[in-house]
């Protein structure tokens, strides 16, 4: 089983083989994580992003997908974006975001990385509530990382003391208590 963590921090600080970018379905940058991480892992990134935009995602990714690349600058070795869902009050998107963690983790295990961190996806911009989507993080990175023993390591880098709280409730209410 993984050992799973919680850091207080900057994802683009992370020394982990993979970072998890909440991108955008362009794949070109933004804001937030996905703005923070093309802009200190530089150009290579982007670069990569543009080659995958005029082959197999001409038409961008798709919510709860996932696609490498170069981590160009980061101290990471590589960056798997994976395009989070808009929060809806009227729609249920659960499935959406766990497919993006899930996604996410798959991508990692084919690249043959054994770390991974992996950001609050979609609560920013997205609105999506901290509380549910710490809950759906948890929960699905816990169930799919059983079926992946080459991670030894999967990390939530938080942002902000809320996000963090949420992300420990979530691992205190599982099976899995934080520190076994």
């Amino acid at each position: 089983m993984a050992r799973i963590e919680l850091v207080l921090g900057d994802i683009t600080e992370q020394r982990v083989d993979v970072v998890v970018n909440a991108a955008n379905s362009s794949l070109l940058g933004g804001g937030g994580v996905d703005g923070a991480i093309h802009r200190r892992g530089g150009p290579d990134i982007l670069a990569e992003c543009r080659a995958l935009r005029a082959g197999q995602y001409g038409g961008g990714l798709e919510t709860g997908g996932a696609v490498a690349t170069t981590a160009g600058r980061l101290p990471a070795k590589w960056v798997v974006h994976t395009v989070g869902p808009v929060w809806s009050p009227t729609e249920d998107r659960s499935a959406l975001l766990a497919d993006c963690h899930r996604n996410a983790l798959r991508a990692t295990d084919e690249l043959g990385a054994r770390s991974v961190a992996f950001p609050a996806i979609s609560t920013g911009a997205y609105r999506w509530p901290v509380e549910s989507a710490a809950r759906i993080a948890v929960d699905t990175v816990l169930d799919t990382a059983n079926g992946l023993p080459a991670i030894d390591l999967i990390r939530f880098v938080l942002f902000d003391q809320r996000a963090y709280d949420a992300f420990a409730a979530g691992l205190d209410a599982g099976p899995y208590r934080l520190g076994n």
